[in-house]
């Protein structure tokens, strides 16, 4: 039986791989026109503020939160360079492609899981892992083939997947380096430490932008990754993350382009082929594999 605190962990990741995938169909559409630093520097600055904001009217900002503040270097670092790497990739990456580089963070994670914490994989896991890779390459190579075969990756998909390795090792980390810090604190700290990095390594593309000359585009896209797909999911990745391991957390990335490809319906774009929604059956299989709850389950991790 999932106990209560585990469920609502579930419940957070559902409402962020609805969050998230708004980022791909927004992302593509602001990608090319601003630098991926930037954006991702604002990005952070507006979430961060939004976040310790809510932090300090809490109260949950504690002064042993500022110990060790290299962790939140650390993962700060990871996030920046996800966020930079995503929109270097969706400038030529689709967006229902990029949300399936997105579905190779859980077996990666994984992987990073039993590396830090000594988290062990089920064979019903293993298999989930398996089928939902499985799927998200024949999405990701457009159901082809012969794409396949010769491993003819796009350039943005192979970028993007740089970044999803950054992803998939943060939330494990996450759970190794917490002592203790709610999830908004840990979150603001990360912001900022992420926020500063960025104004560093990007700081000649910061300059550089006629920020009163960008297109509105680029505002909406902005104002949303700020509230719903970085405070807001931020928060609840952290959140989560202290409650479920680091692979079923990562499981819920297996949403994303089902959310995506409602994303880009709604915005009036093309739906993906049959064949590639072939690739999203086996990922929708690997997530009902992942969450399915069963008596045997209490023993999987």
């Amino acid at each position: 039986m999932t106990s209560p605190d585990a469920m609502r962990g579930h419940l957070a990741m559902l409402v962020f791989s609805a969050l998230v995938a708004g980022s791909f169909s927004l992302g593509a559409l602001a990608a090319p026109l601003i630098d991926p630093g930037a954006l991702t520097a604002l990005r952070f600055l507006l979430a961060g503020a939004l976040v310790g904001a809510v932090a300090l009217g809490r109260g949950a900002i504690r002064r042993a939160a500022f110990d060790a503040p290299w962790r939140y270097a650390l993962l700060g670092g990871l996030l920046a360079a996800y966020f930079v790497l995503m929109f270097h990739g969706l400038k030529t990456a689709p967006p229902v492609s990029a949300a399936a580089v997105f579905t190779l963070t859980p077996i990666m994670a994984a992987g990073f899981g039993w590396l830090l914490l000594r988290q062990r994989l089920s064979p019903r896991m293993a298999l989930a892992l398996t089928l939902g890779a499985a799927g998200a390459l024949w999405v990701i190579f457009r159901a082809d083939w012969r794409a396949v075969a010769t491993l003819s990756l796009g350039r943005g998909e192979a970028i993007y997947f740089l970044g999803c390795i950054a992803h998939a090792l943060y939330a494990p980390l996450v759970r190794k380096l917490n002592r203790g810090e709610s999830a908004l604190t840990f979150t603001f700290l990360t912001m900022v430490a992420g926020w500063a990095l960025l104004m560093v390594w990007a700081k000649d593309p910061i300059r550089a932008t006629d920020w009163t000359d960008l297109p509105a585009i680029v505002w909406i896209t902005l104002i949303y990754l700020a509230i719903a797909a970085s405070a807001a999911s931020f928060v609840l990745l952290q959140y989560a993350s202290l409650r479920l391991p680091a692979a079923k957390v990562m499981s819920y990335t297996y949403l994303t382009p089902a959310w995506v490809i409602l994303w880009e319906l709604g915005l009036g774009h093309t739906a993906p082929t049959w064949a590639t929604l072939a690739g999203m059956v086996l990922i929708g299989i690997a997530l009902w594999l992942l969450l399915e709850d069963t008596p045997e389950r209490s023993t999987l991790f």
